[in-house]
């Protein structure tokens, strides 16, 4: 499935391809674990934090704009550094960021299918539901299921529109009021880092934009297009996030959206709707998680062969025939299902999260330093965004190693064995090699 053709996006196609993958399961997974770092300011972090990630998008927009490509990530990672440990490494992060997603939504479908059955957080179900999908998922992958593909658009509709309708149906049965977006006091004790922590955790939900940046070579005038796409995207994304934050701050208390956090959208529409709402939302939730988690396994399939193409990461089929693609496929769910098992939403989350910071900090450095005058790019606007991507990641940082270290050390011990495997294998291989696959 997934085949490429130029030309083939509009930029409504493209609009939709983003705010598709944005307007995913992060809404479904993310709300709680805002709500806790910002407590009645949460609605507004989701505002503030489509507003941030415009600013970072400058650079991906500015790059993409002068070499619309279907490398992405990979592609303005070359262009800045060349083949080498930066690119690589760098590359595997958002490839990785990418795989740590697969299992944050996998774990959302767990949680908000196991409401069906009033099970709250069943520490078994859970996880064995998350790998299910996981499973189903890289079967229809691995099938080239056609039916999928043309029913995307299908299925992204319902679950935009889903979400929207459950936004102001929640917001009409509380009786809410615009009065009401900034809360007249307070509650709980929140500080700086605490914001800009939930802030990082925002990112999470606006990162799938990248999708667009990746399928530049399929939009139609991507020197004009891509931009515009990814800037129509995020605004409509911010919307309906901030809207659905205001319908689950209006039905649920702060301590309850905290205490529901994995599963806070069903359980907002408890007293607004009843049990059909929960069952409602559930519904829109599988929808997300499902649509969403197809996409992402091909994209971080096609991502990592194609750094394998590039000689940039090693590989081995381990006696498996075929693409590249599938092999990738293969490792990608076994790293997602192992996390799945592991870890819960809010470490997933976490991991996700400093990856995700740690690469952009890159691009934006790398473009500011070899490629600004190429794409004729706003130092001013570059500075200031890697020094909101450190303020923010330094921030997330702080909270984690006070509240949950262990995630910190394993993220800083993942990245240094990620860059250090990346220098010792291209040092040792030139530019790498690769083996007679090819993943076309």
């Amino acid at each position: 499935m997934g085949q490429y053709n130029k030309n083939s996006l509009t930029l409504a196609g493209a609009v939709s391809l983003g705010t598709g993958v944005m307007i995913g399961a992060a809404i479904f997974a993310l709300l709680g674990q805002v709500a806790e770092l910002s407590g009645d300011l949460f609605p507004l972090m989701f505002l503030a934090g489509g507003v941030v990630m415009t600013l970072t998008s400058y650079t991906y927009i500015k790059v993409s704009n002068v070499f619309p490509s279907a490398g992405g990530i990979a592609m303005i990672l070359q262009k800045a550094y060349g083949k080498n440990t930066v690119t690589a490494g760098s590359a595997l992060l958002m490839a990785f960021a990418m795989i740590i997603n697969q299992s944050l939504v996998a774990r959302t479908f767990g949680s908000y299918t196991m409401q069906l059955f009033d099970a709250g957080e069943n520490a078994f179900w859970v996880p064995l539901l998350g790998v299910l999908l996981l499973i189903i998922t890289f079967l229809i992958n691995i099938s080239g299921n056609k039916t999928v593909e043309r029913s995307a658009m299908f299925m992204a509709i319902l679950k935009v529109g889903g979400i929207a309708v459950f936004a102001i149906g929640g917001l009409w049965a509380a009786g809410f009021s615009f009065e009401n977006v900034v809360p007249n006091k307070i509650s709980g004790d929140y500080s700086v880092p605490s914001f800009l922590g939930a802030l990082a955790i925002v990112m999470l939900a606006y990162a799938g934009f990248t999708t667009i940046t990746n399928s530049g070579e399929e939009i139609k005038n991507p020197h004009q297009n891509v931009g515009r796409a990814i800037l129509i995207s995020l605004l409509i994304s911010a919307v309906v996030y901030l809207v659905v934050a205001l319908a689950v701050s209006s039905n649920l208390s702060v301590e309850r959206i905290i205490q529901a956090k994995d599963y806070s959208m069903a359980e907002a529409a408890r007293p607004a709707f009843g049990k059909y709402g929960v069952w409602f939302t559930v519904g829109i939730a599988i929808i997300a998680t499902v649509s969403g988690l197809i996409a992402n396994v091909f994209a971080v399939s096609r991502m990592t062969a194609m750094l394998t193409n590039m000689k940039l990461i090693p590989h081995s089929h381990f006696g498996m025939s075929g693409r590249v693609q599938k092999h990738m496929l293969v490792y990608s769910i076994v790293v997602a299902i192992v996390l799945t098992i592991f870890f819960d939403l809010t470490r997933i989350a976490s991991l996700g999260v400093i990856f995700y910071i740690v690469m952009d900090i890159v691009i934006h450095w790398g473009v500011l330093t070899r490629l600004r005058k190429k794409v004729s790019a706003s130092p001013i606007l570059l500075v200031l965004a890697i020094v909101v991507d450190v303020v923010i990641l330094a921030a997330f940082l702080y909270i984690k190693i006070r509240s949950d270290l262990f995630v910190v050390i394993l993220s800083l011990v993942l990245m240094a064995i990620i860059f250090t495997g990346e220098y010792f294998f291209l040092k040792k291989n030139g530019t790498g090699s690769t083996d007679s696959h090819s993943s076309k």
